[in-house]
């Protein structure tokens, strides 16, 4: 638990942190556009599909901005035990719920093509939402097992010491590193076989069905490949540590550089994906996020031109 420097001039620490931190706020603010549009518009709040896929845009929001703020505090100040603690374990816990939100919703699109008739009665909104408590159980047992641990096997002087506030700082015993190498073993080969099912069974409906139905199974299937692909960004963020020993290895000089750029592509940029992947995608919340805001600007538009104490009384002769 020995604390590191950092090696950044003044400048380049200034530069990396608004960087990251427009970064983090245009992606945020993006999300948040679908995260109104889904609290404004009732057609997506009865829809099991899209709780799911707000939960995993709302889950994305708060990973990215406890990650950004994490890494402005690590520049800034050192961290005593409690406060670390809480970051990582918010950290941990969202980092768990992206892969475990993906297989949730390829199993409701499997359902919804392969057993359609049996759809409205197991993908309900009420088995969504305790779904979503499932998922949030689940990750926060492995995050709250390494404070357990290092409750367990730390001296009493470590709960003083202040330190940069990195996982691999704080949980840094062999307890530690055994336990981390099971849960994500575990945890990705679930969500990998979960979508591969998934996508084999669809992918074998897409073959036989025909008209409309063909299409509706083919729309599935390439949805569950974007969770593929989404789950493989995701595993990124579990990989990094073992990136940026190769690459520090190979140019020692640039570390700093290294570390800032594996953190750009492995943990803010992905937050991106969700909106772009789904909502851009989606047919209809494509209509209601355009409906909401042409709406608004057209709205905001008009007051500008033609003002609440401007409009012409009916007789009123314009000179």
């Amino acid at each position: 638990m020995n604390s590191t420097t950092r090696l950044d001039s003044l400048s380049d620490a200034f530069s990396k942190n608004f960087i990251t931190f427009a970064l983090s706020s245009i992606i945020n603010c993006i999300n948040g556009a679908f995260v109104y549009t889904y609290f404004k518009s009732e057609v997506f709040q009865r829809d099991p599909r899209y709780v799911l896929y707000i939960h995993l845009v709302i889950n994305d929001m708060i990973m990215l901005t406890f990650s950004v703020a994490l890494q402005i505090i690590t520049y800034t100040i050192h961290l005593t035990f409690a406060p670390c603690c809480i970051i990582l374990l918010v950290l941990l816990t969202t980092s768990k719920n992206s892969p475990l939100n993906l297989a949730g919703m390829a199993v409701e699109r499997y359902i919804a093509i392969c057993l359609p008739l049996h759809h409205v009665r197991m993908c309900t909104v009420r088995r969504a939402y305790a779904l979503i408590a499932l998922i949030w159980g689940v990750s926060f047992i492995p995050a709250a097992s390494d404070i357990i641990i290092v409750l367990a096997t730390q001296p009493l002087s470590v709960y003083s010491r202040t330190f940069i506030c990195y996982n691999s700082n704080l949980y840094n015993t062999q307890h530690h590193q055994a336990q981390r190498v099971v849960v994500q073993v575990v945890l990705f080969s679930f969500v990998f076989l979960t979508l591969i099912i998934s996508y084999l069974n669809v992918f074998c409906v897409a073959r036989s069905a025909s008209g409309s139905n063909q299409a509706s199974a083919r729309n599935a299937r390439n949805t569950i490949l974007l969770h593929g692909v989404q789950l493989l960004i995701c595993m990124l963020s579990f990989t990094s540590p073992f990136i940026n020993i190769v690459l520090v290895a190979t140019w020692p000089r640039d570390r700093t550089k290294i570390l800032f750029a594996t953190f750009l592509f492995t943990n803010v940029l992905p937050r991106l994906l969700s909106p772009l992947i789904y909502g851009v995608r989606d047919k209809k919340f494509r209509r209601h996020i355009g409906h909401h805001f042409c709406c608004k600007c057209c709205n905001s538009v008009e007051k500008k031109v033609n003002p609440p104490g401007s409009r012409r009384r009916p007789g009123q002769v314009l000179q």
